[in-house]
């Protein structure tokens, strides 16, 4: 991976528009040294899932993107929605402003949605001492908005270190609240149409022989592209209009605690323009509902690479088993070890700046677990494996 030098490091970065380009290692560049990686995720994410809470630790997640943008006053920075956690890639000059974002959203996440995020700030040259990369690639969903994927094993160990308690940053003192301006959960289930919403993930075995694990992935990528919109759970027009009340509350949160039954209006009185317009096919402004609720489907990201393969797909029962069984083969073979969860619809949480540009952001995943449900099976398979493993030796 060749390496890049600059503040301005993720926005000069070259672009992919398929998405197969993830599984090859020549999108990818270095990231910076001088740059770290804020990470974060809930603790026993599996219990609040079981206890229905799972639109919260959505929102718990993708707090945590919207806190370092709107701290950083940049939303063109490489970061990866993960259901119960996010990392966000941050430039040498927003790391104080982030690990003061870091601090906040905890606060919020704890006395709002009763849940515990933990959270670190991990020196990218810390992560390479250790031998590892974070390369940096940048998947153009539209011409107004590009992902970030995650390759190298960098971003992985920075987890693994703040599950340790290391690199930690501490919650901020009660009442602290992050900038969660753009945040929102109006969007009721998106419901499958084709079997199964179906979340995966898929990491390889042994990091220093990727190229059968690149393989696998673009035979993945092939077998979901065969489905309706590449497996893609949001219909081409975009999502139903709808308001769930757990969005609803969610959102209304984000505000401070004075302002919130005024921001509880602000929220119903611009949902229920949206409907009107849409209804009538009207324009505000500069403002067209059929165009922005197009515009939430392709900009979705219901797949990324992030030092593995995560995708929420819509998906018919037959395509899911030939999927399964490549999947099976591969970790049969040593290449991959993987999680699957499915479930009957998929959950949608946003940051929208402005509706009046088309560079919003939706944040897939699964309505009954998801990511963090494959993550928990993802992780009984490395178990039974290494465990079989010992008892062989």
């Amino acid at each position: 991976m060749t390496s890049l030098s600059s503040e301005t490091f993720f926005s000069t970065l070259p672009v992919f528009v398929d998405f197969a380009g993830v599984a090859d290692s020549r999108n990818y560049r270095a990231l910076p040294a001088d740059w770290a990686l804020a990470t974060a995720d809930i603790v026993d994410s599996t219990g609040t899932i079981e206890a229905g809470r799972y639109k919260a630790v959505n929102m718990a997640g993708a707090s945590v993107i919207s806190a370092i943008l709107n701290a950083l006053g940049n939303s063109d920075l490489p970061f990866v929605f993960g259901g119960d956690g996010a990392v966000v890639a941050v430039p040498p000059s927003g790391v104080e402003k982030a690990h003061d974002a870091l601090s906040a959203v905890q606060a919020w996440v704890s006395e709002e949605l009763k849940l515990t995020l933990r959270a670190a700030l991990v020196p990218v040259a810390d992560i390479n001492a250790a031998g590892r990369e974070v390369g940096i690639a940048r998947f153009q969903v539209t011409p107004d908005l590009s992902y970030a994927m995650f390759a190298g094993g960098g971003s992985s160990w920075a987890e693994a270190r703040m599950k340790e308690g290391l690199f930690a940053v501490p919650p901020a003192p009660p009442g602290a609240r992050p900038d969660l301006t753009g945040l929102s959960c109006r969007w009721n289930p998106i419901r499958s149409r084709h079997g199964d919403i179906v979340s995966i993930i898929a990491v390889p075995v042994a990091p220093g022989n990727l190229e059968p694990f690149q393989t696998l992935i673009v035979d993945i990528v092939a077998l979901a592209a065969g489905e309706e919109r590449e497996g893609h759970p949001v219909a081409q027009e975009g999502p139903q209009i709808g308001l769930s009340m757990a969005g609803l509350s969610a959102e209304t949160k984000t505000a401070p605690k004075d302002k919130r039954f005024s921001h509880r209006l602000f929220i119903l009185g611009q949902y229920f323009l949206t409907v009107a317009l849409y209804r009538f096919g009207m324009k505000l402004g500069g403002f067209d509902a059929r165009v922005y609720r197009q515009d939430v489907a392709r900009n979705a990201d219901f797949r990324k690479f992030d030092d593995g393969l995560k995708m929420t797909i819509d998906i018919d029962p037959k395509r899911l088993r030939e999927i399964e069984t490549r999947l099976e083969q591969a970790a049969s073979a040593g290449i991959c070890r993987f999680g699957l969860h499915r479930q009957d619809s998929a959950l949608m949480t946003c940051i929208v700046p402005t509706a009046l540009k088309r560079d919003h952001m939706h944040f897939i995943d699964g309505a009954a677990g998801g990511y963090a449900m494959a993550a928990t099976r993802l992780k009984k398979q490395i178990s039974a494996t290494t465990l079989e493993a010992g008892t062989q030796a």
